[in-house]
C-alpha cells in the first residue's frame, strides 16, 4: 500500500457574486493564516480563484469551512498530494476580474459559457472527425505539455487570445471547438466568448487538465509533456498511461521539461534548459542577457569578470564548430 503523503495542494475556482471583494479578502486572509495554509487567493465582484497548500488536516478544515458558505456549497477542489508546502507565503487579493480576456463587454460565465464535457467525453470527442482542440493557455504552458495534436495559439497572455481567434478565424469554422486550460476558469470565459462571436459547437475540459489527470477511466491518456503549475512545484505529471516529452531546451532542442527565469531581470523570460545549459549559459536566454550588468546568475555563483569571460569565449567558441 502506497503511504499517502503529508501535505496537500488545493486547487479550485468559483465564478459567484461577491459583494465586497477587498472585505472578504482581508478576512479570507486572516483565517488561512489562522489555518496555516500558504498560497495565493484572487477575489473578485465576480467570484474567487486559488491554490493553496497545508497539511491534510489543514486542507480538510479549509475545505470544510469554505463548503458552509452558502457561496461556496458547491465548490469544487482539485487535490495534490505534496511532501512540503507549495507556496512561501499566504496571499490573498483582490482583482477587479479574475481572468482578464480585455473585453468591452465581460463574459459572465455564469449566463454564457461552452459545454461542459468531462474527462472521458473529452477524451472520446478529441478523437472524432472535424474537430479542433484549441489551448488556452499561455505558449511557455503549452510548450512544457499538451493534448496531442491540439492547436498552440502564439499569444503570450491570455487577454490575447480573442486577437488570436479573429485572425485565424477561417481555421475555426464549421469546426467542432474543444478548449481546455489548467483548471477549468480560463476556459468557462473563453469558451462563452466563442459562442457569442458564433461558434455553435463549443465544449470545455470540466475541471480543466488537473481533473483530467486524476480521472481513473482515461488516466490522463492522449496528454504529452507535463502540466505547469503556478507554485513551486512548476511541473506535475497527468498521463499516468505513458510519459511522452514535448518540451525542448531552449539552447539545444534536446527533450526538456525544466523551467528555469532568465538571469536578467528585466527579462525575466521563462525557458526550458538543461542544468548543464544552464550554467554554460549563465542562465542568460540570449548574450544581451548574459552580458547584462545585473545578471542574477553571476550575482548568485559570485563570478569574476576573467571567469566570466572565459565562460563566453568557450561558449563562442563552441558555437562557431558547430
Amino acid at each position: 500500500m502506497v503511504e499517502k503523503k503529508p501535505y496537500r495542494v488545493l486547487l479550485y475556482y468559483m465564478y459567484v457574486n461577491i459583494e465586497n471583494p477587498e472585505e472578504f479578502a482581508a478576512e479570507h486572509l486572516a483565517f488561512c493564516k489562522e489555518v496555516g495554509l500558504k498560497g495565493r487567493i484572487l477575489v473578485a465582484t465576480e467570484g474567487v480563484n486559488g491554490t493553496v497548500s497545508g497539511t491534510v488536516e489543514q486542507t480538510d478544515l479549509y475545505m470544510e469551512t469554505m463548503r458552509k458558505d452558502p457561496r461556496f456549497a458547491n465548490i469544487m477542489f482539485k487535490i495534490d498530494e505534496a511532501d512540503g508546502h507549495a507556496f512561501k507565503k499566504m496571499h490573498v487579493r483582490p482583482r477587479p476580474e479574475l481572468v482578464n480576456l480585455s473585453l468591452e463587454d465581460d463574459i459572465n460565465p455564469l449566463e454564457l459559457t461552452g459545454n461542459y464535457l468531462s474527462p472521458k467525453e473529452f477524451y472520446e470527442k478529441m478523437q472524432q472527425e472535424n474537430t479542433i482542440v484549441l489551448d488556452a493557455r499561455n505558449t511557455y504552458e503549452y510548450d512544457l505539455g499538451h493534448f496531442r495534436g491540439s492547436i498552440r495559439p502564439d499569444v503570450e497572455t491570455f487577454r490575447d487570445l480573442p486577437q488570436w481567434v479573429r485572425e485565424n478565424k477561417e481555421m475555426l469554422e464549421g469546426k467542432k471547438i474543444l478548449t481546455y486550460c489548467t483548471g477549468g476558469i480560463r476556459c468557462e470565459k473563453f469558451s462563452g466568448w466563442l459562442v457569442r462571436e458564433g461558434f455553435e459547437d463549443v465544449g470545455q475540459l470540466h475541471g480543466g487538465i488537473a481533473t483530467y489527470g486524476k480521472d481513473p477511466e482515461v488516466q490522463g491518456d492522449l496528454w504529452d509533456g507535463q502540466l505547469y503549475v503556478f507554485d513551486e512545484r512548476i511541473a506535475v505529471p497527468v498521463n499516468h498511461k505513458e510519459h511522452v516529452i514535448v518540451g525542448k531546451d531552449h539552447f539545444t532542442g534536446e527533450p526538456c521539461e525544466r523551467y528555469v527565469n532568465c538571469a536578467n531581470p528585466e527579462c525575466n523570460k521563462q525557458i526550458l534548459c538543461s542544468e548543464e545549459n544552464e550554467h554554460k549559459h549563465l542562465r542568460g536566454c540570449t548574450h544581451e542577457c548574459r552580458v547584462h550588468p545585473r545578471n542574477r546568475y553571476v550575482a548568485e555563483h559570485g563570478l569574476t569578470v576573467e571567469q566570466i569571460t572565459e565562460r563566453l569565449v568557450a561558449l563562442e567558441k563552441e558555437t562557431v564548430t558547430q
